[in-house]
């Protein structure tokens, strides 16, 4: 068990030094800054690293205590509700084509909002459904002009 959870923040340090390589290796812009297609992705790499680093360290430091998190997570009720969101967003990759961004959107939030809050919940979960995908579609559409299905 103990390699495993090492294992998650291992690999992550390699992706992030073989980003930060072929980063370094990405050609000049033409114009403007030549190295500026390397800032962002560059940035990332260093994050990436950098919160990796953090992880391994945490996670050596909790190596020898017992692990709750993992008692939790094998229960029956947590691995339904992995179960159930999982499913929820296969669902929602399925209709997302057919039924377009805001309905589609508006169907996976409230189905996740009324299975996470219950039905007692209803307005709240409503009001979040609503607000959450009305406002992403908003800055897609109109803020950032991209063109949603």
């Amino acid at each position: 068990m103990n390699a495993v959870r090492l294992s998650l923040p291992i690999f992550f340090i390699v992706v992030s030094l073989v980003l930060a390589i072929l980063t370094l290796q990405l050609p000049h812009a033409q114009l403007g800054n030549p190295y500026g297609p390397m800032y962002f992705p560059l940035v990332v790499s260093i994050g990436l690293f950098l919160f990796s680093v953090i992880d391994l360290i945490k996670t050596r430091h909790y190596f020898g205590k017992e692990n709750e998190d993992l008692k939790a997570l094998l229960k029956k009720e947590t691995l339904f509700t992995l179960g159930v969101i999982l499913a929820l967003c296969l669902l929602y990759t399925l209709i997302f084509e057919r039924v377009g961004f805001l309905l589609s959107t508006v169907i996976f939030l409230a189905a996740i909002m009324f299975f996470l809050n219950g039905k007692k919940k209803w307005m709240l979960n409503i009001i979040v459904t609503l607000v959450v995908s009305g406002s992403s579609w908003y800055v897609f559409s109109y803020l950032l002009e991209i063109s949603l299905p």
